[in-house]
């Protein structure tokens, strides 16, 4: 893991430069607002074990199939930071997100990942904005179909993100109120589903590590050929460790000059290593990134020609 420690480290030696400039009493500022990753880094993990592969890519919809039952809903997704709903392909982030797309598809050739969970080590990280994103990415691909579920219950924000109805979603299907497919809502994008959050609870912990949070898992994934699900922080609750033994595969989403390096180590002993597919490093000044800077032109040149 490498490659993932590097990561962490550049994190840190950015958050602790960004700290020299300011007063010694004034703490490093963390915006709010989810810039556009700019550096990602996922490496695929266990390549010994190969497993067979046991993907069943969804085919066309029909009426006879349980996911026509899931609500078609009006969505109205925030412009600055949903990237892929207004057909803009050189908006700022979205090439970063395909380069997320292939590596996690370069590390399912090596391991069984279909159900990707997308945390951060603190609130304010970018997680919602990585796992919203990621999941419009890979719904983009032609013939590919996506889920992705708001499970952070104590802080749901993915449905504000994309201008739809908070419930009824997850908290009730696993309160044993409403089925699986009941709780799926479809919007303008074709062949991305959601799940909310689901309405207010005062015991998320329980709920999901209940078991039917695995049962939902089972009854749904093989109608999908991505499921990204969107969890708590890792380092202030335990949710985030308990959702991830419903999935195969977790990112961990490091702000980059704000995430210090030994909270982001403490968020990645959360999970088992060989679940750990990659980092991807949130809201580097691309004034500082040779990358990025080579990107802005390439796009400009290309735009002009």
């Amino acid at each position: 893991m490498s490659r993932i420690h590097e990561a962490l480290k550049k994190a840190e030696q950015e958050r602790a430069a960004s700290q020299a400039s300011l007063p010694t009493s004034t703490p490093p500022p963390i915006a709010e607002k989810q810039d556009s990753p700019a550096s990602v880094v996922c490496e695929s993990v266990n390549p010994e074990a190969l497993p067979s592969d046991t993907q069943r890519f969804a085919g066309p919809m029909d009426m006879d199939s349980p996911l026509s039952r899931c609500a078609q809903t009006q969505w109205k997704p925030e412009e600055k930071t949903m990237l892929f709903f207004n057909g803009n392909d050189t908006a700022r982030g979205s090439e970063e997100f395909r380069t997320l797309r292939s590596r996690l598809y370069h590390a399912r050739e090596k391991m069984a990942l279909k159900k990707v969970l997308i945390t951060s080590a603190l609130p304010r990280e970018g997680k919602s904005f990585t796992a919203a994103n990621l999941a419009q990415v890979m719904a983009r691909q032609h013939g590919r179909r996506v889920l992705l579920i708001d499970a952070d219950l104590r802080s749901p924000r993915l449905h504000s993100m994309l201008g739809t109805l908070a419930s009824p979603g997850l908290s009730e299907f696993l309160n044993g109120r409403i089925d699986e497919f009941s709780i799926m809502q479809r919007g303008p994008m074709e062949n991305l589903f959601f799940v909310p959050a689901g309405g207010d609870i005062s015991n998320p912990a329980e709920l999901v590590a209940s078991e039917r949070l695995r049962l939902f898992m089972q009854r749904v994934e093989n109608f999908f050929d991505w499921i990204i699900v969107d969890s708590p922080p890792a380092v202030p609750v335990s949710d985030a460790s308990v959702l991830a033994k419903a999935c195969e595969g977790v990112l961990i989403v490091v702000r980059s000059s704000a995430t210090p390096l030994e909270v982001a180590r403490r968020a990645r002993d959360e999970f088992a290593e060989q679940m750990l597919v990659g980092v991807v490093l949130n809201g580097m000044d691309r004034q500082s990134d040779g990358y990025m800077q080579y990107y802005d032109a390439y796009t400009q040149q290309t735009t002009e020609s």
